[in-house]
């Protein structure tokens, strides 16, 4: 496969799992449309003119030509210049390996992080939350996560990257996409009743079994596995980073009972127990893993050798 078409695959694979169904992708990106042509002329230099066509703003090839001949491609969850030097040591020693996937942003696309967290807006519409509600709440976190990001060297892994010649890209709304849609669909067909049968049906994912055994598994971090569990949701899989602290009364409010994230800040986490919710906390790794390994299949299907490291729990679920 060429970078190009490894790229395509992933905005493909990640708007068919979006949360925002095929129709959100396009409104998406018929926004962004909207939004170049009414600058001015001066002013669309400096549009991402990607954004055009990729709805994931955090997602994006960050250094190599895009005719690039892909055979092999080591993958972690982060990347730093640590892991483009080791990766140039491996190819010193032969390994040949022809492009780095991060699943966490770097360089512009964790600039552009903020830009991704609209899609928890739909989330939350989907559990029963008004949008204005959710959109309301989110806004200011969303301005808070963007005030955060200014300070960060954005680019030091980019740069080392560039130094050494390696390509690198970065997948990660799209692979917390198809994490969300595969655990949703997962515990949908389980109907557990109580939290404790919610955990169980998780830790039957190879990913979180895998995890539980260095003790970085899902865990009953509010509530108690005996209790029941009513309507449970997914609510901290995709959309950038953490949303807002308050939307856990409104998600109480809409009938949830339980709530599954990948992880959780303190201040949620009190606000999340102030409303009695129940909360499983999965793991980082292991759901960031999930959704990476669902894309990494479809790669290795199509000839593409595959090097897990940094972080990436890697299960195949091809022969």
């Amino acid at each position: 496969m060429t970078l190009q078409e490894i790229y395509d695959l992933a905005i493909e694979m990640g708007s068919k799992a979006d949360p925002r169904g095929k129709e959100g992708v396009k409104k998406s990106l018929e926004r962004a449309k909207k939004q170049f042509e009414e600058l001015p002329e001066k002013k669309k230099a400096f549009f991402d003119k990607e954004s055009l066509k990729n709805p994931y703003a955090d997602s994006r090839i960050l250094l190599g030509d895009s005719k690039t001949k892909v055979s092999k491609v080591i993958v972690g969850i982060d990347i730093t210049t640590g892991e483009v030097v080791l990766t140039d040591r491996l190819n010193e020693k032969g390994k040949k390996i022809d492009l780095i996937i991060g699943h966490h942003p770097e360089g512009q696309a964790l600039v552009a992080l903020d830009e991704v967290m609209d899609v928890q807006v739909d989330v939350m519409a989907n559990l029963g939350i008004p949008v204005n509600v959710a959109e309301s709440l989110l806004h200011d976190r969303i301005n808070q996560v963007r005030r955060g990001l200014s300070p960060a060297n954005h680019f030091q892994s980019v740069d080392a990257a560039r130094l050494l010649k390696i390509p690198l890209m970065c997948i990660h709304t799209i692979w917390d996409n198809m994490g969300h849609n595969f655990i949703s669909n997962h515990l949908a067909k389980r109907k557990p009743e109580t939290v404790g049968e919610v955990l169980e049906a998780i830790e039957e994912i190879p990913e979180f079994a895998e995890a539980k055994k260095t003790n970085s598994g899902p865990r009953v971090t509010a509530g108690s596995e005996k209790n029941r569990a009513g309507k449970v949701a997914i609510t901290g899989f995709t959309g950038g980073t953490s949303g807002s602290k308050l939307i856990y009364e409104r998600i109480t409010n809409a009938g949830i009972g339980t709530i599954v994230e990948m992880h959780m800040p303190e201040q949620h986490y009190e606000e999340a127990k102030k409303h009695h919710l129940n909360v499983i906390v999965s793991g980082h790794m292991a759901s960031d893993s999930l959704g990476a390994n669902l894309f990494l299949d479809e790669l290795e299907k199509r000839g593409v050798e595959v090097v897990p490291f940094s972080g990436l729990i890697r299960i195949k679920r091809t022969k």
